[in-house]
Parts: structure tokens; sequence; C-alpha cells
């Protein structure tokens, strides 16, 4: 998840935080969205007759390509994956419609969860937007394990809650109740993820009581270890845990176990000296959620309860 560019948080201590159950329906799989296109006509890269609000705001650079360059994970269902070759969920639904406030189009590029960061930095993505987590040793570009600067750190603009969730088999053989419970078996994780660092802690508080842990390039691979038989329990983020338990199997693979941890906002990750894009993407959230349009997006996906009701910048602690 280099500064470990979790999915979805870094390693701070796991504070237990209350968060509503979040109701995945059937209409995670079945229901369409966006294209990830922008409301204003393209012609030659650049934006034509500029209908959309907000256009103005963004940086020139930007307006004359007339796209912005996502950089996301597209396997972590519902917030982004791979439907009938399209990408699809949270996440692309909401660039649509920032893209149709300001004027140009959002370009999903699929890459590995734990390089997004990098790809900033390089320029290879001008966004990363990926259920990232929105937390210090993000923002300041810190290795959360050494504490080690590792290179330049992000913005973020806020959109989302979400904690992280534990999940088993379905009827739970081995009675996993909390993250105490895994000491002395074996969990499945994402590498790079908050999931991956929590078990990391985890691990060093069971001590000779070993916790084992196999990580996975994407959460998908770590679904398909745990259903196997290969570990006894899964940690993901609780929309994807959820997605997990309602869709894996007919709904009767997994189930959800314990108390969500790590409550924090994902955000959208901008590099840093880029103000003028930043604040053009919290303008934009703002306006969709004042539209209504963002409210529309969480209730087509079943996560109303994650909303916020206000885009913030670096809002992560």
């Amino acid at each position: 998840m280099t500064a470990t560019p979790t999915r979805r948080s870094a390693a701070v201590r796991p504070r237990l935080a209350a968060v509503g159950a979040i109701a995945v329906a059937s209409a995670l799989v079945l229901t369409g969205c966006g294209d990830q296109t922008a409301g204003a006509k393209q012609e030659g890269g650049k934006d034509k007759g500029s209908s959309a609000p907000l256009f103005d705001k963004l940086p020139k650079e930007i307006q004359d390509k007339g796209t912005i360059q996502v950089g996301s994970d597209i396997a972590y269902a519902p917030v982004e994956f791979k439907k009938d070759g399209r990408t699809v969920g949270i996440d692309p639904d909401l660039a649509d419609a920032l893209g149709k406030q300001l004027g140009v189009k959002f370009k999903f590029n699929n890459g590995t969860f734990d390089t997004l960061l990098t790809g900033l930095r390089s320029k290879r993505y001008d966004l990363a937007m990926s259920a990232m987590t929105d937390n210090k040793e993000r923002q300041e570009g810190v290795d959360p394990e050494t504490g080690k600067k590792v290179g330049e750190g992000v913005d973020f603009v806020d959109y989302f809650t979400a904690g992280v969730s534990l999940y088993a088999k379905k009827g739970n053989p081995e009675g996993i109740k909390s993250w105490d419970d895994l000491c002395g078996k074996k969990m499945v994780v994402q590498r790079g993820t908050v999931s991956h660092d929590l078990a990391k802690d985890q691990a060093k508080k069971c001590g000779k009581k070993k916790l084992d842990i196999e990580a996975f390039d994407n959460d998908a691979e770590a679904q398909t270890r745990l259903r196997a038989g290969g570990a006894v329990a899964g940690s993901s983020d609780f929309p994807v845990a959820a997605h997990a338990v309602k869709t894996a199997g007919g709904g009767k693979a997994f189930e959800i176990v314990g108390d969500q941890v790590e409550a924090a906002p994902y955000g959208i990750a901008v590099p840093k000296g880029n103000p003028e894009l930043r604040d053009a993407v919290k303008a934009a959230l703002d306006a969709i959620i004042k539209n209504g349009e963002y409210d529309k997006i969480m209730s087509k996906w079943g996560v109303k309860d994650g909303a916020v009701t206000e885009a913030k910048i670096n809002g992560g602690s």
C-alpha cells in the first residue's frame, strides 16, 4: 500500500470505529455505471464551447488535453472493477459526474495499488482515484513503517468514509471475532493496504503465537485463497468485504466477523504543487453533492452510510 500507498490507510494504531452498516444491494453488480465521459463536447482534445460550469477552474494544461488521467487499481468491487469489459463502480460513476462539472473526460488507467502514488510522482497520472485512504503519511510522503521520507507527498480531496472489516468462510468455523483471534492462524490480505498494515501490527502483538500473513496483488486473489481453505480470514475495506459477502458463491462463501476498525476518509490524490487541479476537483465534488448527483451514486451502489456532506482537503489523520 515506498510511502505505503495503503488501500486505504497507513499503519496507524488500530482504533475501533463503529461505522454504520453499509447495505451493499444487489444493484452493485447488475446496475451499469458511468463511462467516465465529460458533459462538454471535445474536439481535438480541447473543450468545445466550454459549457461545463467549472471548466475555467482547471489548469490550462488539462483544459488543452481535454482529459484527466486517473490511476486506479481496477479490481476492488464495488469501488472500481471490470464488468463486461467496462470500468464500473463508485469511483467511475463519481468521475463521470465530476467530468460533467469540469468539462473534461476522466480516463481510468489500471495499475497495482502500491504503484499509484509513484505514478503520480512520475506524472503518468494526473490523479489517483482508487479507494485510497487519506492519511498524514501519504500527505507527507512518509513510509509508515520506517518514518522516513520516501517521496513527495500528495494532497487529497476527501469524498467518502469507510472502515476495515474481517471476513471468514461462511459459518466462521474458526470462531474469529476480532483481530486477536487471528494469533496462531493464517490470514489473507491485499498487499500494501491498510488491512496489510493492520495484519503486520497484529502479528507483532501475537508475538510467539505467530500470525501468518499471505499478501496478494489484489483483493480477488486473496478471496480465492480464503475460499479454497488456505486461510481462516481475510480483511478488506468494509464496502469491499460486504460486496464479497453479498456476491461470492451466490452469497454462500463468506460472512463478516467482528467490528470495523480504522474508519477514515477516502481521498482523490492530487500531486503536491498542483493546487489549481486540487481545488477544481474539490469544487466539482461540492457541486455534485449540492445538486444531488453524489447522493444518487451513493444510493445506486448501496453505500449511503459512507457518504460525506462536503468535500474536504487533507482531512485524514
